[in-house]
Formats: C-alpha cells, sequence, structure tokens
C-alpha cells in the first residue's frame, strides 16, 4: 500500500484471539458514544469535547511510558498525525450534531459508513479483487447492517440533515484511520493518540462555541463514562489494533457497532429487537469470523 495515508504494505499481519478480543472490546465502547451523547447535558459537540479533555491525562501518562524514540513525531509524521487530528475533531463534531438530529439507529449506520471505504480501500491498495471469503464477508456485514437499521431508517425532511450530517462524519472517520495508519509504525499507540487529540480538542471547543452550545455541565457522569468508554477503551484500543489488522478487518469491526448500539437503544430507550435485527447481529458476527479464516 502507498505509505502517504495508508497502514505500510505487509504480506501478513500478527493477529491472535487477544489482539481481536482488544479490536472487539473497542468497538464495543465506541458503540455506546451515542447513548451517552444523548444522555449528557451539554451542547452535542461541548460533549465531544469533554470526551477528549477528560481522557487526555490518563493518555498523557501512558504516552510518557512508552520509549522516548516512540514519542518523538516531526516533519511529514507530525502534519500526518496533526492532520489525523483534524479529521477526529470534525468526525466527532459531525456525528454528534447528526446524533441529536437523527435517530439513534440512524446515527450509528450512517456514522460507520467509514467501514465500507477502509473495506474498498485495502482492496484498491492492494491491487486485487476480493477473493471468495472476503467478498462473502462483505457482502454478509452489509446485508446485516441493512437488515439491522432497515425497519427504523426513516428518511425524511426531518431527520435528512442528520443523516447527511452522519454520513460525513462516517468519511472522516476513515480518513482518520487512514492517516494514523501511515505512521503508526514509527509512533507509540498512546503517543500517537496523544498527538492527535491536541488537534482535535481546540476543533471540538471551537465548533462547540461557534453554535453557542452549552460547554459547562451540571452532571459529569454521563461525560465520564463517554472518556472512558469512548476515548480510554474505544479509541486507545482502535490504535493498538491497527498495527495487527488489515482495513478490510477493521472496517468489518467498525459495522459490528450498529449491532452494539441497537442492543443498548433496547436496553435503556426500550428500542424492540426485529428478528431482523437478531439476523443483521448474527451475520455481523460471521462476517468476522470469515475474514478470520481467510488468514488474514
Amino acid at each position: 500500500m502507498p505509505s502517504t495515508i495508508t497502514q505500510p504494505h505487509r504480506s501478513g499481519y500478527d493477529w491472535t484471539v487477544r489482539h481481536l478480543a482488544v479490536l472487539l472490546i473497542a468497538n464495543f465502547g465506541l458503540a455506546l458514544g451515542a447513548m451517552l451523547v444523548r444522555l449528557a447535558d451539554t451542547g452535542p459537540v461541548a460533549a465531544g469535547f469533554w470526551r477528549l479533555v477528560l481522557a487526555f491525562p490518563v493518555i498523557f501518562a501512558l504516552s510518557m511510558r512508552e520509549p522516548l524514540a516512540q514519542r518523538r513525531v516531526a516533519g511529514a509524521a507530525l502534519l500526518v498525525v496533526l492532520g489525523g487530528g483534524i479529521a477526529f475533531g470534525l468526525d466527532l463534531a459531525a456525528w454528534h450534531i447528526g446524533i441529536e438530529r437523527t435517530k439513534l439507529g440512524n446515527a450509528s449506520l450512517f456514522g460507520n459508513g467509514g467501514g465500507v471505504i477502509l473495506m474498498a480501500w485495502g482492496l484498491i491498495a492492494a491491487r486485487r479483487a476480493p477473493r471468495l471469503l472476503e467478498l462473502t464477508a462483505i457482502l454478509a456485514s452489509l446485508a446485516g447492517a441493512a437488515l439491522l437499521m432497515g425497519g427504523s431508517l426513516e428518511i425524511s425532511r426531518g431527520n435528512l440533515v442528520g443523516d447527511l450530517l452522519c454520513l460525513l462524519a462516517g468519511l472522516l472517520y476513515a480518513i482518520y484511520i487512514l492517516m494514523l495508519g501511515s505512521v503508526r509504525e514509527r509512533i507509540g499507540n498512546y503517543s500517537l493518540l496523544l498527538y492527535s487529540m491536541l488537534t482535535s480538542v481546540p476543533v471540538m471547543l471551537g465548533i462547540a462555541w461557534l453554535q453557542g452550545e452549552a460547554i459547562m455541565p451540571h452532571d459529569w457522569r454521563p461525560l465520564l463514562v463517554l472518556a472512558v468508554t469512548s476515548q480510554l477503551v474505544g479509541q486507545g484500543g482502535l490504535i493498538y489494533a491497527l498495527r495487527h489488522f488489515p482495513p478490510l478487518v477493521i472496517g468489518l469491526a467498525l459495522l459490528a457497532q450498529p449491532a452494539i448500539a441497537a442492543l443498548a437503544g433496547w436496553l435503556v430507550f426500550g428500542e424492540t429487537l426485529s428478528s431482523g435485527d437478531v439476523i443483521g447481529m448474527i451475520l455481523l458476527a460471521g462476517a468476522l469470523a470469515l475474514a478470520k479464516a481467510d488468514g488474514k
């Protein structure tokens, strides 16, 4: 793969069951984000700002434990990392605003549209057609996502803006993942996350201020949980997984988030799960299993 915005090309990836567990746990934490943004008593973008700020001291402490050589970033690599941070800040802003303007299921589905981009990019960068198991995994994941949200996907003038914002967030998230993947081999896990957050934080605060949002919360609990599950567990785990998995598997894992979000919606907001939802979850889980069977 070209080293400008993607992971360095490797013929094999050293992932194990432990790495897969980290990837799945990270996606579980990220999948809870939409619910917690709804529960926060700040504005939606301000909730994203606090997600980053509250997690920053922990990420900084963890980054200081990494070797000095893995904490040094300069030149083109620094620009890529900072650019990835801007993309991530814009991604969070677009997604959080979209969460407030459309259904929770729509936000989770469209916000993870970047998974499709990652899968397609992985195959394009490798300059080959998908193998049978890869094609089956892609089709299963898409069919599962379609079944999972098909019953609640009601596009109208009232929620079209929210849907489009979440779609934009999915594109920005794919850009963020690809940009950080290009420098992952040279920078430590937490140092990489720390540098990207340095640019994400002012982006989020500036957008929240321009929108006139309530920035200071009265109830810190949803924001603390959001910081832990989405930023520390979610983003931290995903950055760790980048070096062990090809874009295909990362993309499939991102597509599993709507299934988790639908389950959270059922447990917290009383949203019912249809038989199509259950089948969709099974298809998404099967897609990950097929990707593993293909030897990736």
